[in-house]
């Protein structure tokens, strides 16, 4: 896995995309210093590329094993293989996926999105921006960069941002999910300090925080494994207030159908599918009256 770090001395650019040298995937660090990796070791299989699974592990500073059997019962690991980097732990096996969302991004499909719904802005120009400051997997700003925006995605957990590096960079390789690819930018950190360090505003800020029962919006069963890495988030007000703070012409908010505001502030209107729930918050200079759906 090969990805280009660019320094991120200023990130006001964040939100456009960047060409990597060794990789389509442009990537960069928010400067704070995330989360000690939460698994046990690095393992390198055969077939994977010469080298990579050294420099993950380096990276994360974790050691570099040699076959799933050095792994002790119970714990997490990164496996390193011909096909790419997975999340290993009791038989159980996790690669972020992008390339599964190919049938989700055709535009006879797009538009159905209820995420692309809610992050659509009237009258918008050609060159609309993004941050998801809860990247995950990135399934969801890969909706928003099809759309047309190009978005900074934040990670603070390091051994989720090098499940979606990967991911990314195996995603550039698609025809069908190339040209999306390229405007997105992982950034590696906290995301309310990510938030605060914009030069720029984004016009549209992503939230989709973990609830403190440990459950994303819309969590699917084999996503528990990743989720066993990632904290709840522990301060709802400072992660909304960063996101308006940052100047965005909306906030939209990923929640259970049924699950409480995010920091209980009322949005000002909502979009609702079966399972999820677009919260919005618009900016006082683009509001509306506030309506449910």
């Amino acid at each position: 896995m090969a990805g280009h770090e660019a320094s991120a001395e200023g990130l006001g650019a964040m939100s456009a995309p960047l060409a990597g040298e060794a990789s389509s995937v442009a990537t960069a660090s928010a400067g704070a210093s995330g989360p000690a990796a939460a698994i046990a070791c690095v393992v390198e299989d055969p077939g994977a590329a010469p080298g990579a699974a050294a420099r993950l592990s380096h990276r994360l500073g974790v050691p570099l094993e040699h076959g799933l059997a050095q792994v002790d019962q119970g714990a997490a690991a990164l496996l390193v293989d011909g096909q790419g980097v997975s999340l290993v732990r009791d038989g159980m096996r996790l690669k972020g996926d992008l390339e599964r969302m190919a049938r989700r991004i055709r535009p006879d499909a797009l538009g159905r999105e209820l995420l692309v719904r809610a992050a659509r802005i009237k009258g918008g120009s050609e060159s609309l921006t993004a941050v998801d400051a809860t990247a995950g997997l990135g399934e969801d700003a890969l909706l928003l960069a099809a759309a047309g925006f190009s978005v900074t995605l934040c990670e603070r957990d390091p051994v989720i941002a090098a499940l979606l590096r990967d991911s990314l960079d195996r995603a550039a390789a698609s025809a069908v999910l190339a040209r999306a690819v390229e405007r997105m930018r992982l950034v590696e950190g906290d995301s309310v300090d990510v938030l605060h360090r914009l030069d720029a505003s984004p016009d549209v800020v992503l939230l989709d925080p973990m609830f403190p029962g440990g459950k994303r919006a819309a969590a699917k069963k084999k996503l528990q494994l990743i989720q066993t890495l990632e904290a709840p988030c522990d301060d709802e007000g400072k992660l909304v207030a960063a996101a308006m703070a940052a100047g965005p012409r909306k906030v939209v908010i990923k929640r259970p159908a049924k699950g409480p505001w995010l920091a209980g502030i009322e949005p000002d209107y909502s979009l609702c599918g079966k399972a999820v729930r677009y919260d919005c918050l618009v900016a006082p200079c683009y509001g509306r009256h506030r309506g449910a759906c």
